[in-house]
């Protein structure tokens, strides 16, 4: 029988908003990649293990207490799971489903944060490690990092101009119309790199 009360917290209500307190910091101190889940526990006298009650993973926590919404409850973590020939799709539905049902005020930072340097600096952290790192392990091959970063500099571009310091023009896209504008660059990005034969010398 299972223990369906394991990892859930007694006695402190305000356990998860400690959790997000304590994150915040986290990832403002030390980054993306440098605040792991472990020490975040600890810096809230909390087991490792109410974060995943809470908040699923590192990268959903990450998302909440910076108030970046659009990295969802699994980020793109959806987009890993499968086969190559639908992750740009899957990619699509995680960076554009923020804006489902609601194209005339998406969601996203807000106006005291959007401008801050340090939110910034986390957010490349959280690019390089969960886009670029990931990306290029699921895509593999030598040309890996190189399609990881093509593909990561459309979606971060599009998190910048949707979400940072919103673009009118971008910001009032519709969920259809963003994707129908990410999928050829994403696509062309993810693509693999074709290399070019060099030309034959005449009498070779």
């Amino acid at each position: 029988m299972l223990n369906k009360s394991r990892g859930r917290p007694r006695g402190r209500p305000r356990t998860r908003e400690r959790i997000a307190e304590v994150a915040r910091q986290e990832f403002l101190e030390h980054g993306y990649r440098g605040a792991t889940v472990r020490g975040i526990a600890a810096a809230a006298e909390v087991d490792s293990a109410l974060i995943s009650y809470h908040f699923g993973s590192k990268e959903a926590l990450f998302g909440e207490v910076m108030e970046l919404q659009c990295i969802g409850a699994r980020g793109l973590s959806a987009a890993f799971e499968g086969d190559l020939a639908g992750l740009a799709d899957r990619i699509l539905d995680a960076v554009t489903s923020a804006w489902e049902g609601d194209a005339a005020a998406p969601p996203g930072l807000d106006g005291a944060a959007m401008g801050r340097e340090e939110v910034m600096i986390v957010l490349r952290g959280y690019l390089e490690s969960e886009v670029v790192g990931r990306l290029a392990e699921f895509l593999g091959g030598t040309d890996a990092r190189a399609r990881a970063t093509a593909a990561a500099t459309v979606i971060g571009g599009f998190i910048f101009t949707r979400y940072l310091n919103p673009l009118p023009s971008v910001q009032s896209l519709s969920s259809g119309e963003a994707r129908g504008i990410l999928e050829p660059s994403l696509r062309a990005a993810l693509a693999p790199r074709v290399r070019r034969r060099p030309y034959a010398r005449m009498g070779a």
